[in-house]
């Protein structure tokens, strides 16, 4: 029957915060027309304005995506006349760019920003800390073998987690519906942090043989 063989146990972790690469807001517009498909960016009024501010702003137009159309009616049938609420998605590229595409958001009567999604590169963080952990780990156990006075014959088992700790930024919708400006104009408009970040942390498990004592 085989025995498992002598091993010792070593953990290690590494954190590491990230900071946003960009972000996309997700926004909708109302409407006075119905107007579906692309053809909304140029043919509704208040989509079109939204978009030429945007773009004379020097947000390129393929940042800017119409996601659908909602129809408002109170009487069942729709009509010419009826309302209609667009759900665009806006991707700021630089993060830096955001301030000044809330302001434009706000200057915009029937605009309202619904979320903000914040996106990170995680995949090169979560790398840097697998080879971190790994590292740190490997020096673990050879302090504890000399110790011991063992030597480290390779790996029995490995085990790897990652999660991710993002601080979620909440605001309320009233703070966050855009109208006209009616303030100073140094007086800023909108409660909401636009530098966001999260900690990427990796931990490893890795049990090593090691000879007889």
């Amino acid at each position: 029957m085989d025995s498992k063989p002598d091993t010792i146990k070593v953990s290690a972790l590494h954190r590491e915060e990230i900071f946003a690469s960009h972000a996309n807001l997700y926004i909708t517009i109302k409407g006075s027309s119905i107007v579906s498909g692309n053809e909304a960016m140029k043919k509704a009024k208040e989509v079109s304005q939204f978009v030429e501010a945007l773009t004379r702003f020097g947000l390129s137009p393929d940042a800017i995506h119409l996601q659908g159309v909602y129809i408002e009616t109170s009487s069942g049938t729709v009509l010419k006349s009826s309302n209609a609420v667009y759900r665009l998605k806006i991707k700021a590229d630089k993060v830096d760019q955001l301030a000044q595409l809330l302001d434009i958001i706000a200057e915009q009567r029937n605009a309202t920003l619904e979320r903000v999604e914040w996106k990170y590169p995680e995949d090169d963080a979560r790398e840097r800390g697998l080879e971190s952990a790994i590292a740190k780990a490997k020096t673990k156990a050879e302090k504890i073998v000399s110790a011991l006075g063992v030597k480290l014959l390779g790996v029995y088992d490995f085990i790897e987690n990652a999660f991710d700790e993002e601080t979620p930024i909440s605001f309320a919708a009233q703070a966050i519906r855009m109208k006209a400006r009616a303030v100073v104009a140094d007086e800023p408009n909108l409660n909401m942090e636009v530098q966001h970040s999260k900690t990427i942390q990796v931990n490893v498990e890795i049990w090593y043989r090691v000879s007889s004592l």
